[in-house]
């Protein structure tokens, strides 16, 4: 086992490199417009046309960012560190909110098939709203961009939880339930000794699949509300026309959001293993 995960880190090393290679060798800028000068600009030559930035000049940057990521001097000028904070601070917010709501609604549904069946049109019809669409209706409503933001984190991480947990309660082998009724375990004892354990690693998935849609969505709700955040980061720089500053900030978000899914992945194989 031990052997496959180093070779595929090799294989993984080795297609990185190729990659990072190749793009660094074919977008490197003609020499003719190198060349150009200043007098043949100011005569009429066109200035050289903006391209995407080579893995040098990101690698250059990222070096200078993460050496001072939490620096502050002003509204428009914060390190990365402290937009992603404001971020994950938003994500978490509304993803705890929804797992809050969704873990006990979807174990009330998955239990009852009345609940099931009364819910579903609701569910049905909201679960394909795009979250964004929430956000004119939270900002007329709640007034504050900050709270507005969380709660299209809520909206959007609730129902892939809910519809887990209600799917691993109702998939709960029937055996289980009844040895729980042998040994006199009491309604509440069963839901969380017997049903809520065998459930955990259904669940977990969804927690799972609310962070991935969560991470996503905040980075779009911060470019429509900006102030704060990586997605006002990435908006901002795209404004001062730094398309350095905002491939960097692509990566950033890719990394946290590997973190944030791999944490959760750990957490969901832990929870299997204990099963």
């Amino acid at each position: 086992m031990q052997n496959i995960h180093l070779r595929s880190a090799l294989l993984s090393l080795v297609i990185l490199t190729m990659f990072l290679g190749i793009w660094e060798l074919a977008n490197q800028p003609p020499k003719a417009k190198q060349a150009m000068t200043e007098y043949e600009i100011l005569m009429g030559g066109s200035e050289p046309q903006a391209r995407v930035p080579n893995p040098s000049e990101i690698g250059k940057l990222a070096i200078e960012e993460l050496s001072h990521p939490f620096y502050d001097k002003g509204p428009n000028d914060k390190g990365i560190g402290l937009q992603l904070l404001y971020s994950l601070k938003r994500v978490l917010s509304g993803y705890l909110l929804a797992a809050l709501v969704a873990i006990p609604v979807g174990f009330l549904i998955g239990m009852s098939p009345l609940m099931h069946k009364a819910l579903d049109p609701f569910i049905q019809v909201l679960k394909p709203i795009s979250p964004l669409a929430w956000m004119p209706l939270a900002l007329f409503i709640l007034k504050d961009s900050e709270i507005s933001s969380v709660f299209v984190i809520f909206i959007c991480s609730i129902w892939p939880m809910l519809i887990n947990t209600a799917f691993g309660v109702s998939s709960v082998k029937k055996d289980y339930i009844n040895v729980a009724r042998t040994h006199e375990l009491g309604s509440l004892r069963t839901a969380f000794l017997v049903i809520l354990l065998a459930a955990a690693p259904t669940i977990l998935t969804g927690m799972r699949i609310s962070i991935g849609i969560a991470w996503l969505v905040i980075v779009a709700a911060e470019m429509l509300v900006g102030g704060t955040g990586v997605g006002y980061y990435v908006w901002n720089e795209w404004n001062n026309l730094d398309l350095t500053a905002v491939v960097f900030s692509i990566l950033m978000i890719g990394v946290v959001g590997m973190v944030l899914d791999l944490l959760l992945a750990r957490a969901t194989k832990l929870v299997q293993y204990v099963e």
